[in-house]
C-alpha cells in the first residue's frame, strides 16, 4: 500500500531538481508551539515524497550554516530573541513560518511575534501555520482575522501555510520515537503533513527586492550587537 502522497514524489522530484535549495525558518508564536515537532515530522513526510531534507535546530546543532544544496531544503527550528531577532542563519530564509495554538491568549502572543519580526527585520511576508487544530474552519477563521490584522496596522501580508490537525496520534508517535508519517501513516496529522510538504514546495520563492531589504536590516542588526 502506497503512502500518502507517494503518487506525487516523481513529480516533486522533478520540480526540485534544478532549484538551488531553500531555507525555511519556522518560529513559535508563543511557548508551547510546537516547532520542535511539526519540523520533524514535516521533514519526515518531505523525505517519503522524496525530497533532500535537512532539519537543523538552532537550540542545540553547533553545525547549522546556510547549506543551500541543490535540491535540499533546510527546516530551521529557529530561536526568536526577545525583540524579534533572528540568527543571520534564520534571517536570510526564503520562507519564515509562524506556529501558533488555537487558543486566544496564543494567538495574541503569535500577533505580537509577528509585529516584533516585521519591526526587527522589515519582513513583508510572514506564513502562518495553525497547530493542533480542532478543524479546518477554525484554522480558517484564525487565519483570516490575524491577516486582516496585520494588514491594516503592520503593512504585511500574512498567508496562510495551512494547519495540523489535533491528532492524539502525535503523541503516540512522538512515545515511539517515530514521525506520525512513519508510525500512523493513515492518521489525520499525517494527512495534513503529507498536504503541507506538498504546498511548500509549491510556495514561490521570495522576490529578490524583499530578499535584499531583509538582509540590509539583519545586517544593521548584526553591527549594531
Amino acid at each position: 500500500m502506497k503512502a500518502p502522497g507517494s503518487d506525487q514524489a516523481d513529480g516533486l522530484r522533478r520540480l526540485m531538481a534544478n532549484s538551488p535549495g531553500r531555507l525555511l525558518a519556522f518560529v513559535a508564536g508563543a511557548p508551547g508551539a510546537g516547532v520542535s515537532s511539526v519540523t520533524l515530522n514535516l521533514a519526515a513526510a518531505l523525505a517519503r515524497l522524496g525530497q533532500d531534507v535537512r532539519l537543523v535546530d538552532e537550540r542545540g546543532d553547533a553545525t547549522a550554516g546556510p547549506s543551500r544544496h541543490r535540491g535540499r531544503l533546510v527546516l530551521l527550528d529557529a530561536v526568536l530573541g526577545e525583540e524579534g531577532t533572528l540568527s543571520p542563519l534564520a534571517s536570510r530564509a526564503d520562507e519564515m513560518v509562524v506556529l501558533l495554538r488555537p487558543q486566544a491568549q496564543a494567538i495574541t502572543a503569535a500577533y505580537g511575534c509577528i509585529k516584533r519580526l516585521q519591526q526587527a527585520h522589515g519582513l513583508r511576508r510572514v506564513r502562518v501555520l495553525v497547530n493542533h487544530a480542532a478543524d479546518e474552519a477554525e484554522a480558517q477563521r484564525i487565519l483570516a482575522n490575524l491577516a486582516g490584522a496585520a494588514g491594516r496596522y503592520l503593512g504585511l501580508a500574512l498567508e496562510p501555510a495551512g494547519c495540523i490537525s489535533a491528532d492524539p496520534q502525535l503523541a503516540e508517535a512522538r512515545g515511539l520515537n517515530l514521525s506520525v508519517v512513519e508510525a500512523f501513516p493513515g492518521s489525520p496529522a499525517a494527512a495534513d503533513f503529507y498536504r503541507l510538504a506538498s504546498a511548500l514546495l509549491r510556495w514561490p520563492a521570495r522576490p529578490a527586492a524583499e530578499e535584499d531589504s531583509a538582509l540590509r536590516v539583519g545586517s544593521l542588526h548584526a553591527a549594531a550587537a
